[in-house]
């Protein structure tokens, strides 16, 4: 039997946090039955097909994250004895070459491109000047805090994260439960910036640190929020927070694939950096 692998929270290599954590695999269960890949220490979700016998698997969302890259290729030849495929995302800053990938699996192509800043270098004077303009005027109206117990805020941020299923028409995996969110809230790595007007919680975003990355998760405002620009204090405050934590921020992708659709957000994140 394999031995288990090392999910501590605390410091050392060994450390697991993030996409990477099976608590963030139990949080998205309601899509699918986490399962662990033994060897390299990944999570997926199993998912029954309809109409049949068989199930296929995808991994967890919005990224598939492991511990040891070179065995994920003797962890899927297992696989293929009981599911019928697997689709993941990688995530980009993973322990891997192209070419590991595509001697794994049968298909890859590029799917997104990650807007990222690296916090080696000048990244504030990179800000275009729309931004610099907007976060100026955000922070006049509002207070952006990081959450020291984010579950204090659940109902803040499951009411912003409603009006954003709401208003965008959100069908897919993204509509997440009130469960899912409070879930993801607890998974070691996690952390939630807010912004307050008026004693009033108008927007947030939930990020996951993990290694030397800081992952942006998941944002949301309501409409007084996205009138007073609340996105901009939120992001800038968590890059400030995080610039001497960690080397990368990564804004992640935008919908649609290969530079078409999610025009809007994609501005947004260019305008922070133009490193992908």
């Amino acid at each position: 039997m394999e031995s288990p692998l090392d999910v501590s929270a605390g410091g050392g290599a060994a450390a697991v946090t993030g996409h990477g954590h099976p608590d963030y695999a139990r949080a998205l269960a309601e899509f699918g039955t986490p399962r662990q890949l033994p060897r390299c220490g990944g999570w997926i979700l199993e998912r029954q097909i309809p109409g049949t016998s068989h199930r296929d698997a995808m991994g967890c969302y919005p990224l598939f994250a492991c511990q040891n890259w070179s065995n994920l290729k003797e962890d899927l030849e297992a696989l293929g004895r009981d599911l019928v495929s697997l689709a993941i995302a990688p995530d980009p800053f993973g322990d891997y070459q192209l070419t590991d990938l595509e001697s794994t699996f049968d298909l890859v192509r590029p799917f997104k491109e990650h807007v990222v800043v690296d916090f080696h270098g000048p990244w504030e004077s990179q800000i275009i000047r729309h931004h610099r303009r907007k976060y100026r005027r955000a922070f006049e109206e509002m207070e952006v805090r990081r959450c020291d117990c984010p579950q204090d805020y659940i109902d803040d941020w499951v009411r912003l994260y409603d009006h954003l299923i709401a208003t965008r028409g959100i069908r897919d995996m993204r509509a997440f439960s009130r469960q899912s969110l409070s879930l993801q809230l607890g998974v070691p790595g996690a952390a939630l910036f807010v912004a307050i007007h008026k004693n009033k919680v108008i927007g947030g975003l939930s990020l996951y640190q993990q290694g030397d990355v800081a992952y942006a998760q998941l944002t949301a405002t309501d409409e007084l929020g996205y009138e007073l620009g609340a996105s901009y204090a939120i992001h800038l405050t968590a890059m400030r927070y995080y610039s001497d934590k960690v080397r990368w921020f990564n804004f992640a992708g935008v919908p649609g694939v290969k530079g078409t659709g999610g025009d809007g957000l994609r501005w947004f994140k260019q305008g922070w950096s133009e490193a992908t």
